[in-house]
């Protein structure tokens, strides 16, 4: 459950979000929203990347200001360009940094990394330079740096922005088989059309949560 009472952020003097206020419990919801209308900030708010100036964001049952780096070992979080999060030279030794504090065997973490390579069809690039490989590989290393961690929740900031269209259908039967509950921030509409459930924002503030239908069709109004 993801939970959001009468939050407002502030940043550099301009009101970033505005009195929000939902329980987030589906398992599939997206946000979308004009540039500048919170909703990068909105998913930042999930695992403690941002703070709220006013209000209460709980996450796990867990208070994001008290209990932040716990909130983060139950929530992964994709940023919109997989490059700022490619740390290691090589895809395997990439994924298999994102298990070095989990106190685990050479054995496993080599298991764990394998696994989830094969799963999402990276396993015959394990030793291949990470910064070589095309867009969309790079967003799928990425997520495998995130999945191999077993998040509760998966955040994902435009995740399909960088990426053309074979793989931005590719990262849509992802999120479709994915077992864990997932936020995706995007601008592409179509990527939601099967979600849960959808929220727009508009300067700030919640101005349509419904089906993605309803939801995205309010958004349509509003920016025509």
């Amino acid at each position: 459950m993801i939970e959001f009472a009468d939050v407002h952020v502030r940043l550099g003097g301009r009101d970033v979000l505005r009195g929000i206020t939902a329980s987030l419990p589906e398992r599939r919801v997206g946000v979308v929203g004009a540039n500048g209308s919170g909703k990068s900030t909105l998913a930042r708010l999930i695992n403690g990347l941002a703070l709220p100036t006013s209000g209460d964001v709980t996450v796990l049952g867990l208070d994001t200001r008290r209990h932040a780096a716990k909130i983060r070992r139950g929530v992964g979080f994709l940023f919109t360009d997989p490059d700022a999060q490619i740390v290691m030279p090589t895809v395997a030794e990439d994924v298999a940094f994102s298990l070095r504090r989990r106190g685990l065997s050479r054995e496993e973490i080599d298991r764990r990394v394998a696994d989830v390579l094969a799963r999402y069809g990276l396993a015959g690039h394990a030793d291949h330079p990470a910064h070589h490989l095309s867009g969309g590989q790079k967003q799928l290393l990425a997520l495998c740096a995130v999945m191999v961690l077993e998040p509760d929740i998966l955040v994902m900031d435009e995740p399909t922005t960088l990426l053309d269209l074979r793989h931005s259908r590719q990262v849509a039967g992802l999120l479709r088989e994915l077992p864990q509950q997932v936020v995706v921030v995007s601008h592409d509409l179509p990527l939601l059309a099967g979600f849960d459930r959808v929220l727009v924002l508009d300067e700030g503030r919640v101005v349509a949560d419904g089906t993605p239908q309803e939801a995205i069709g309010h958004y349509r109004k509003i920016m025509s």
